[in-house]
């Protein structure tokens, strides 16, 4: 199956008008129609934005967010400036959902269950657009943001140059985009990314309970265990993991985003929400769990975190089961796997780090990761 990188924008109605007729301040029925239309304005209001340094902030690249391919086309065949003119002229057209869509809508649901118990703090999942559009385009993006209701206050537009800079001024956290180098840019900076795909199918995802899913060799954990594997073949990798059963992995790229995850379902959990948690996290590994499961089980427990659900494969597909699970986002560093997700309908992310990007998965392999 073919994945295809994405790109898009969004769009919204005017914004309808909410001041009260002219009066001359005499009219006691004029001041209270006002009082109570800012009182009303007042109860809707948008929550503000948390601190950088308090917020797990998430940066997701407009590419990603929305469908943009007509767009790209547009600019490819046409031109920057074609493009630019043909993104103002549809600047209230809003753009259709993306592949991070599900999974940004489950970020806003998780942070609208923190403020509901928890009103003062700012421990909320922040969301930052990139693109590396101009600014003119800013229009139909905002007017897109809102036609679909979310909240996302912070867009960093660059005009053709890299976001990464401004990603660690931000403090990202997480970085999802649709173009592979900037992805490894960002990975070469200790900023947790992965890259996404267009699918041609994508199955239904919750909207109570964010659901995130990881590999583990190079994306929980280091690329030690991978390298034996490709070097010296599986029985090798077997006998080196039972050797090494008490010797903990190293950190992958994606272990801090576990972390953070953990520290945000203790909140749950502290509010009596363990087993209804709006936060799951699952590891989904192709290593056997007699032979090779333990050095990965000890290593989490020995950095304090707990997956929810962990699926030791055996070198077994794992589309199938990212298919039962549903996750809104799945990470993996080969893009076998990927493809195998994208194939059930899962939404999946490559992370391309470590030994296995040199060597391409084949089909007919047993994979030790």
């Amino acid at each position: 199956m073919s994945l295809d990188h994405v790109q898009v924008m969004k769009g919204q109605d005017p914004m309808p008008n909410t001041c009260p007729p002219a009066s001359n301040g005499d009219s006691k029925a004029s001041w209270e129609d006002s009082k109570d239309i800012h009182e009303n304005m007042a109860s809707t209001k948008k929550p503000k934005s948390p601190k950088p340094e308090n917020a797990v902030t998430i940066a997701v690249s407009s590419r990603v967010m929305f469908r943009t391919e007509k767009e790209q086309k547009v600019f490819e065949e046409q031109g920057i400036e074609e493009y630019l003119r043909y993104q103002m002229e549809h600047e209230n057209e809003p753009f259709a959902p993306g592949p991070a869509f599900p999974f940004v809508k489950a970020l806003e649901a998780v942070n609208d269950r923190l403020r509901e118990l928890y009103p003062e703090s700012e421990e909320l999942f922040d969301i930052v657009l990139v693109t590396y559009n101009h600014a003119h385009v800013g229009v139909r993006l905002i007017n897109t943001i809102n036609h679909h209701n979310l909240f996302i206050e912070r867009f960093v537009m660059t005009g053709g140059s890299s976001p990464i800079g401004y990603l660690k001024a931000w403090q990202t956290n997480l970085y999802l985009s649709a173009d592979a180098e900037k992805v490894q840019e960002a990975l070469a900076e200790g900023i947790a990314a992965a890259t996404m795909f267009m699918s041609e199918k994508q199955i239904e995802v919750s909207e109570t309970q964010l659901k995130v899913a990881f590999d583990g060799d190079a994306v929980l954990f280091s690329d030690e265990s991978e390298r034996i594997f490709k070097a010296h073949g599986l029985d090798k990798f077997f006998e080196h993991e039972r050797e090494n059963e008490n010797t903990l992995l190293d950190h992958g790229p994606l272990k801090g985003f576990l972390e953070l995850l953990g520290k945000l379902q203790k909140k749950f959990y502290a509010k009596g929400y363990r087993l209804d948690c709006p936060i799951r996290t699952y590891l989904v590994t192709a290593r056997s769990a007699a032979s090779s499961g333990i050095r990965a089980l000890k290593t989490l427990r020995a950095w304090g975190l707990e997956i929810d659900e962990a699926l030791f494969l055996a070198g077994a597909p794992k589309g199938p089961m990212l298919e039962k699970i549903r996750p809104h986002i799945y990470f993996d560093d080969q893009m076998f796997h990927v493809e195998g997700a994208a194939e059930m309908g899962a939404i999946a992310a490559h992370v391309p780090y470590g030994i296995a990007q040199k060597f391409p998965h084949k089909k007919s392999s047993n994979a030790a990761k």
